[in-house]
């Protein structure tokens, strides 16, 4: 995943403030979630070393339409660790509260007591130490259920260029499909042209992919930050990703097969 639409609406939606969170719970008590399910995957939250739930009755909810987030029935919570400090509204619909650990707490929790998600716990993704999906991590938020990537080997030629420089070229590549996202294409690291490349310390994560790292290029005298990005250990479902880089359609010219694609 690029630093595209997708990624802007992920940070969009998981940076609250505590008036935020307040008001994401009393949009959910008035409206209810797009969309409510339960799941009987076993679904763990670990915080300060401890096991904080373990439930295979958690549920997917989604807040908004782009992805869900679990949220975790109140009984499957492990006892005494969790406080309810203010209500969000008069009715005592919903409480935030806070996470108490040995070392540590955090207050980005919302308890709900009315409404359609009555009795279930919301706890910020990012406010965890780890979550697991049975026995794998959960990276960045749930995986949707109604969504899959497809990794596919393609002979099409590939050919990536940045101000009119050609950066990579190859016919051994592994094109990407991501529900509701561009396709995107991943070529071998011995098809790039180094000469053009530097390292970047930007990271960004993805629950389907894991964590990628990313290049940057400096062609005719300009940076191009974060342009390449590509998984040194990549999730199972992605591991024919593995060694390759993908460039960010958005930002440079990306040619299929001579076909130059358009910039969505």
């Amino acid at each position: 995943m690029g630093l595209n639409t997708w990624t802007e609406a992920v940070k969009t939606v998981t940076e609250f403030n505590m008036s935020s969170l307040t008001k994401l719970a009393q949009t959910l008590i008035a409206n209810g979630p797009h969309k409510l399910e339960k799941t009987s995957r076993r679904v763990r939250g670990l915080y300060d070393s401890v096991y904080v739930f373990d439930t295979t009755g958690a549920h997917f909810v989604w807040e908004h339409p782009y992805y869900p987030h679990f949220y975790i029935p109140g009984v499957a919570v492990k006892h005494g660790i969790l406080t309810k400090d203010e209500p969000v509204d008069k009715e005592e619909s919903a409480f935030l509260a806070t996470l108490k650990g040995h070392n540590k707490s955090t207050d980005r929790i919302i308890v709900f007591e009315k409404g359609a998600l009555a009795g279930l716990v919301r706890f910020e993704f990012a406010a965890l130490d780890g979550w697991f999906e049975e026995d794998m991590p959960i990276y960045v938020h749930p995986k949707d259920p109604y969504k899959r990537i497809d990794i596919l080997p393609s002979s099409r030629t590939v050919t990536a260029k940045v101000d009119g420089v050609t950066i990579a070229e190859s016919s051994n590549n592994m094109f990407l499909y991501e529900t509701s996202l561009r396709t995107r294409q991943y070529l071998p690291k011995t098809a790039v042209r180094w000469e053009y490349i530097t390292e970047s310390k930007t990271t960004s994560g993805c629950p389907y992919k894991g964590v990628a790292n990313y290049y940057n290029v400096v062609v005719n005298g300009k940076e191009y930050k974060d342009l390449i990005w590509w998984y040194k250990t990549p999730t199972a479902e992605s591991a024919p990703i593995v060694g390759h880089i993908c460039f960010y359609n958005e930002k440079c010219d990306i040619y299929i097969d001579g076909v130059k694609e358009e910039k969505e």
